[in-house]
């Protein structure tokens, strides 16, 4: 089959499985260039590693610190007639890859808010490394059925307390409008919570622990997200921003439970990137486009890759030097986040317009980002000849 991206709204509908296999390399050499990370973990679990900044702290680890991972996901495998997702073939690309290094990697597909799940994971965790000794969570999902009431809950993008009006980018028309949000109601901000915040973070943590699979002087991490006031109404201020909150209560009740592990939680908030997560949300790609323009003239640009290194590496192991903020997050936000990075864009969003849309904001290179998640316009890659799109996930297909 040849395989052509097909865009619908803020998603493409069809993945390459060469193409993120070479994604995947393309991560793997960053890495493997930077040199090992000392006093990295060796057995990880990485719920939610088939995308984004999860496949690429599973990359990390594996990569940089020689480790055995274990990923969860739930994505779909392609068939002759259909491509699966693009985080299917990510997986099947890394643990390829994994093999050809020598090193042990293991996935499970399916529901990772599941308590059935859970329990897999254990049995598998307890067969094949007796325990782990770093669990990333990087879920980002817009549903959740809890395994404990049999609800489903479904999250929204929306302002808190008032309706919010900004700047858009339609990355279809490359047009830039205004879009206005309602405020959510608190039943929306309580799903959003229940699908985004801590809840399931420590569902697992307390299932691993209780299963006595987690090592002495464990770590946990999960991802958040602050950004600049122009996105706080429909991030920060707004439901996410609830969900996030929660997600550092949690953050701290498990600092609580882990340390007669003598292990440690952190929460690490990153930089603004074009993910699968990142494209849905309002406003978010015009400031992204207006971010790589600075950063790249700046060359303090960083993709998921460059920033989960860095937090392996300069955080969490390597130099072990987390430096967290006021509050005890890390910030790999932090080049984002540096007041001249931030006055360039705020100069260029009050100037931003449809007219000179490409001459103030690196469109080009959100275009190019975003595609890269689907495995199109990598370089090295024949797009006009024939692939496989029933490409399988090893360790899920010796499963079977």
């Amino acid at each position: 089959m040849i395989v052509e991206p097909k865009i619908r709204g803020f998603i493409c509908t069809t993945s390459h499985p060469d193409g993120c296999a070479k994604h995947v390399a393309d991560q793997i050499a960053v890495v493997k260039e930077r040199g090992p990370i000392e006093n990295g973990p060796k057995r990880v679990l990485v719920i939610g590693s088939s995308t984004g900044y999860g496949l690429s702290s599973r990359i990390a680890a594996a990569f940089g610190c020689g480790a055995s991972t274990i990923g969860v996901f739930f994505e779909k495998e392609g068939s002759e007639r259909r491509t699966g997702t693009a985080g299917w073939y990510n997986s099947a690309a890394f643990e390829k890859e994994a093999k050809d290094a020598g090193l042990y990697a293991r996935s499970f597909n399916g529901d990772a808010y599941s308590d059935e799940m859970k329990a897999t994971v254990i049995e598998a965790i307890k067969a094949d490394l007796g325990q782990v000794d770093c669990v990333v969570y990087s879920l980002a999902s817009p549903r959740r059925n809890h395994p404990r009431n049999g609800e489903t809950y479904k999250s929204v993008l929306k302002p808190i307390g008032q309706t919010y009006t900004n700047k858009n980018l339609n990355t279809t028309t490359q047009v830039v409008d205004e879009v206005t949000i309602e405020p959510a109601n608190q039943d929306e901000i309580d799903q959003t919570i229940a699908v985004m915040g801590g809840e399931d973070w420590e569902m697992w943590m307390d299932a691993l622990k209780d299963a006595g699979v987690l090592a002495e002087g464990v770590k946990t991490v999960a991802y958040s997200y602050i950004g600049p006031e122009v996105t706080w109404p429909i991030y920060t201020n707004g439901t996410i921003g609830a969900a996030k909150e929660d997600l550092e209560k949690s953050q701290r009740a498990l600092d609580e439970k882990l340390a007669d592990l003598g292990g440690k939680a952190w929460v690490s908030v990153n930089k603004a990137l074009v993910t699968q997560a990142s494209s849905a949300i309002p406003v978010v790609p015009l400031y992204i486009s207006l971010l790589y323009k600075v950063m790249k003239a700046k060359g303090t640009h960083e993709d998921t890759i460059e920033q989960m290194d860095r937090l392996f590496r300069d955080r969490l192991y390597g130099k072990a030097d987390p430096q967290p903020d006021e509050a005890g997050r890390i910030r790999v936000d932090d080049w984002e986040m540096t007041d001249d990075v931030q006055a360039a864009v705020d100069k260029v969003w009050n100037e931003v317009n449809t007219e000179n849309l490409k001459e103030l904001a690196d469109v080009e290179g959100y275009e190019s980002s975003f595609l890269r998640l689907f495995g199109f316009g990598l370089e090295g890659v024949d797009y006009s000849a024939d692939t496989d799109p029933a490409t399988p996930v090893p360790s899920l297909e010796s499963a079977d």
